[in-house]
C-alpha cells in the first residue's frame, strides 16, 4: 500500500520569525570576540546551488566517495537495517543517497524524510514516489536538530535512521553527541542508525577539498555575506573579504573563515561592527574522525557499533549503530 505524502510541520520554527532569528544570530556572532556566523545560513537558493557545484569539483572527495560506498556496499548496509522498518532520514535534502539504499530495501514499510524546507521536501517526495510507487512516503517538515514527532500511523516493525554526508562533522563534538542522543530519542530503543562520517587523512587532501582551484568553495563562503546584505540590509563590501580554510590538527577539524582584507566597518540592524585588517569571521567547522574516535563519540550518546564500511583509500566511512 502506498502512503500519500503527508506534511507535518512539527518544528518550533513555525512560531519564530525567520528574518528576526537570522538577524539575532548574525548580531550575536559578530559581537563575539572571535566573530562567527552560523553555517546553517549558507543555504539560500544561491548557496545551495554553489554547494551542489562544490560536490562536483575534483578536489571534493566526500560526496562521490560516500556514493561509492553506498553503491559497493549497499546490500550489506541495507541488511544492517531491520526488516519492515520505517526509515527516517534526518536533514534529507536531495534523495540521491537514500535511493542507493532503497533499491536494496524492497520490504521497507515507509520512508520518512525530515527537512526544514517543506517545498523541497514536497518536490523530492513527488519524484521519489514516481520511481518507488509502492513505497510509503511520510515527509516531516521540521528542524531535525530540535524535538519533533514522527507521523501517526507508521506501520513498520521498528524505526531506523539515516544520516548520510559528513554533516555530523559540522557540530562541535559535545553537540554531535547530543545530536546522536536526540536521534536515539526520536527513533526509540533498539533502533539502528546509518551515519556518514568523514575520516582523518592527509592535510593536503583535506585543505584542497575546501579550497578548490575553481574557487567554488570561496564563492560559497562569500555568498553568506551577500545573503546578509540582501535579506538583512547590511552593507558588507564582499570584495573586501577573502575565503580562507585550513586544517586545525589539535581540534581535528577543517575551519573556514572570511578574512577582512583591510580595516573596515559594516552596518547591520542599526549596529556597526568594526574589522581590522586580517581579522576573520569563522563560518564553518568540519570535524574529522577516526573510526575509533567516532565510535567513542557514539557510545557517549548511547549507541553501540554494528558495522563500518570505508572506501579503499580510507577517505570516508559509513557506520551502522544500534541504540542500547
Amino acid at each position: 500500500m502506498t502512503i500519500n505524502p503527508v506534511f507535518t510541520n512539527a518544528s518550533p520554527l513555525a512560531s519564530v520569525d525567520p528574518e528576526r532569528q537570522f538577524l539575532a544570530d548574525v548580531v550575536e556572532g559578530l559581537s563575539a570576540r572571535q566573530k562567527y556566523l552560523s553555517a546553517k545560513y549558507f543555504y539560500d537558493a544561491a548557496g545551495s546551488d554553489l554547494f551542489e557545484a562544490i560536490t562536483r569539483q575534483p578536489e571534493y572527495y566526500p560526496t562521490r566517495t560516500e556514493l561509492g560506498i553506498l553503491d559497493a556496499d549497499g546490500p550489506a548496509i541495507a541488511s544492517a537495517l531491520p526488516r519492515r522498518a520505517d526509515l527516517v532520514e534526518f536533514g534529507s535534502g536531495s534523495t540521491v543517497k537514500v535511493r542507493r539504499l532503497l533499491r536494496h530495501l524492497p520490504d521497507l514499510a515507509a520512508y520518512v524524510p525530515v527537512d526544514v524546507s517543506e517545498s523541497f521536501l514536497r518536490s523530492e517526495a513527488d519524484a521519489l514516489a514516481i520511481d518507488f510507487p509502492h513505497l510509503g512516503i511520510e515527509p516531516v517538515a521540521a528542524d531535525f536538530t530540535r524535538p519533533f514527532t514522527l507521523p501517526d500511523g507508521l506501520c513498520g516493525q521498528s524505526v531506523a535512521g539515516f544520516f548520510p554526508g559528513s554533516t555530523i562533522g559540522n557540530f562541535e563534538p559535545p553537540q554531535a553527541a547530543d545530536l546522536l542522543a536526540h536521534f536515539g530519542r526520536v527513533l526509540g530503543r533498539g533502533a539502528t542508525l546509518i551515519v556518514g562520517v568523514d575520516l582523518v587523512k592527509d592535510v593536503d587532501i583535506l585543505e584542497a577539498a575546501y579550497d578548490d582551484t575553481a574557487g567554488v568553495t570561496a564563492a560559497f563562503n562569500l555568498n553568506l555575506l551577500t545573503r546578509i546584505n540582501r535579506e538583512l540590509g547590511a552593507d558588507f563590501a564582499v570584495a573586501r573579504f577573502a575565503h580562507r580554510t585550513f586544517f586545525n590538527p589539535r581540534a581535528s577539524r577543517i575551519e573556514m573563515h572570511l578574512v577582512s582584507l583591510d580595516d573596515q566597518s559594516v552596518a547591520i540592524g542599526g549596529q556597526t561592527f568594526s574589522f581590522t585588517k586580517g581579522e576573520s569571521i569563522h563560518t564553518e567547522n568540519s570535524y574529522k574522525y577516526t573510526v575509533a574516535t567516532f565510535r567513542d563519540l557514539a557510545a557517549e550518546a548511547g549507541w553501540e557499533p554494528v558495522s563500518v564500511w570505508t572506501d579503499a583509500d580510507a577517505l570516508f566511512s559509513v557506520h551502522a549503530l544500534r541504540r542500547r
